[in-house]
């Protein structure tokens, strides 16, 4: 967590909100969180640079510099790209790790309460190497039932562990696992070998739908995921699986059961409904 639906969404404003500006000074107060690069490093890569534009890659957020550069962040548990005009919440901004002071006065800050999430500068050969061991994004259009199909088949693991598995898939963590499996029917611990072609493809439908429909709702919050303009993700409301052990299925109205038995994760299921 974040997962792809923050990490979008969270490109998604940045890249409205500060295409086009310029960072101006950086300040690091917490270099832990660097990688590939000392503060000197990232200054003096990023200041004076023009954003061009910001996208997501996988659960990154990637802002594209005019130098050619990427800024890489990797947010992971508890991390959050905050714009700051000013009146950001004194809880947020002590947090804070890095802040890119941009032309038109704003901040941006790179808020990470457990300080687990990366921020790096890469050219586009080290970004390509970086993001060339990553899966194929589930959201693209060419990345088909057949292909994910493909992908299941050559796994004897827990077709859950599939799904999070970043070097498969991109952007798939615990919650849209746990999600898509349920609206799916199918059992997180099945050996992924052997899901038939037709439940991979009903599969693959869920975990569209699911991850198409929290960006919809601009991601989920639970407690410290938060997007670009501070808000909360809506998409909590709606979920099915993922924080409902011991309650109902909606589905068949047999108790979810909550288990750490597939993967070390916290797994929410219906052995009724999930096969």
């Amino acid at each position: 967590m974040p997962e792809l639906p923050e990490t979008e969404t969270i490109a998604r404003d940045l890249d409205r909100e500060i295409a086009g500006d310029t960072i101006v000074n950086v300040a690091v107060s917490h270099a832990d969180v660097l990688r590939e690069v000392t503060p000197r490093t990232l200054r003096t890569r990023t200041i004076g640079m023009t954003v061009r534009r910001v996208w997501r890659r996988a659960k990154l957020v990637v802002i594209d510099l005019a130098s050619g550069d990427r800024l890489v962040v990797q947010p992971r548990f508890t991390g959050a790209l905050l714009l700051d005009a000013g009146d950001l919440p004194p809880t947020e901004r002590r947090y804070s790790t890095v802040a890119f002071t941009l032309a038109g006065g704003r901040l941006l800050h790179y808020r990470d309460i457990r300080r687990l999430g990366t921020v790096t500068v890469m050219s586009p050969t080290r970004f390509a190497s970086y993001t060339d061991a990553i899966g194929p994004e589930p959201l693209d259009p060419a990345f088909t039932a057949d292909n994910f199909f493909d992908v299941l088949r050559g796994s004897r693991q827990a077709v859950k562990r599939v799904l999070m598995d970043q070097r498969q898939l991109a952007g798939v963590g615990n919650i849209y696992a746990n999600e898509s499996l349920w609206r799916s029917g199918v059992d997180p611990s099945r050996s992924a070998r052997r899901v038939a072609p037709e439940r991979a493809a009903a599969l693959r439908t869920a975990l569209v739908d699911v991850l198409t429909e929290s960006i919809a709702a601009r991601g989920t919050s639970f407690r410290d995921y938060r997007d670009a303009l501070g808000e909360r993700g809506a998409f909590a409301a709606r979920l099915d699986a993922y924080g409902r052990a011991g309650l109902p299925c909606r589905r068949c109205g047999a108790r979810l059961i909550g288990t750490h038995a597939v993967d070390g994760r916290a797994t929410v299921f219906c052995a009724r409904c999930q096969r």
